[in-house]
């Protein structure tokens, strides 16, 4: 037996109460088809519409390596002019992506194309996250360090998603200090006899075009691959008092911030690529050993 997978509730029109009651509160992730329909961005933002605008403009690439004590933190791994980048993925595979630039401080007329889902409050980014990615290229098995509710949007292309709760963090060979899991994993087509904790993983899955919207709760893993060459923008969302405790999410949001993040990278000065290796030996063995103790139904 592999992955236990169910596919992901898929809704076009919903209200607040609605929402609140069935996905919200409990914690459970959708897509929502119609959100951003009323958008601007539904049918202006194309990959000619940002080369006109921000073409000439440097941005750091990313080929999905895997992490090591020779690259600091989110360092690029190269440079490249945004308009090529955008001709880069429109013409095929390939693994780069951006998920560093943020094109709304450059054009931040850019934010009158998108409002706030009115499902829920706590939005407050000025200037939220856009992620870019060719055909192929995949974004590794994490969860967000701060915590929040997110609301992706996906734009000219489509992306295969995969998502995990909370609870299934003991067999998702979660790197020590870190909100990764352990990079050597291909979700695509995982080696069980390798990683046994991985049997009888229950998470959800779907395909996520253009339009639509996935909302993923606080604290759910995921991982995705881009199908086709596109870019998705990501509205964050603070959980409010109908689920969670709003100085509990403070709390855990500043744990991971300014506490879990500084310890790992003051790690990584002092131990260098030791400390990376025993990251991953440490995921092994804790995730191991919580396959033997929980083994997977035969």
């Amino acid at each position: 037996m592999g992955f236990d997978l169910a596919p992901l509730d898929r809704v076009d029109a919903i209200d607040r109460e609605t929402f609140h009651l069935k996905y919200l509160k409990p914690g459970k992730p959708c897509v929502l088809t119609g959100v951003s329909r009323a958008w601007p961005a539904y049918t202006r933002w194309t990959i000619e519409y940002f080369k006109q605008l921000a073409g000439d403009k440097p941005v750091p690439l990313y080929d999905g390596s895997k992490a090591n004590a020779s690259k600091k933190v989110n360092q690029p791994d190269r440079w490249m002019k945004f308009g090529e980048y955008l001709d880069l993925i429109s013409a095929g595979p390939t693994e780069w992506r951006i998920f560093t630039f943020n094109i709304f401080k450059e054009i931040p007329e850019l934010t009158r194309d998108y409002s706030a889902p009115e499902l829920c409050g706590g939005f407050s980014d000025r200037y939220p996250l856009m992620f870019f990615g060719g055909a192929g290229s995949k974004v590794f098995l994490h969860f967000d360090i701060d915590v929040s509710n997110i609301f992706l949007t996906q734009f000219h292309g489509s992306k295969r998603v995969l998502l995990f709760g909370p609870e299934q963090t003991p067999r998702l060979y979660k790197l020590p200090l870190s909100f990764h899991g352990l990079e050597d994993i291909d979700w695509s087509n995982p080696d069980f006899d390798r990683f046994p904790a991985l049997r009888g993983a229950s998470g959800l899955t779907t395909v996520l075009k253009h339009g639509e919207t996935l909302f993923m709760p606080s604290k759910w893993w995921h991982h995705m691959e881009y199908l086709e060459g596109g870019f998705a923008i990501s509205l964050r969302a603070v959980p409010g008092p109908e689920v969670t405790r709003t100085a509990g999410w403070f709390c855990n949001a500043f744990w991971n911030l300014f506490v879990v993040r500084y310890a790992d990278n003051f790690a990584r000065k002092m131990v260098g690529q030791k400390w990376f290796d025993w990251k991953e030996s440490e995921a092994v063995r804790r995730s191991n050993g919580y396959a033997r103790r929980h083994p997977s139904p035969a």
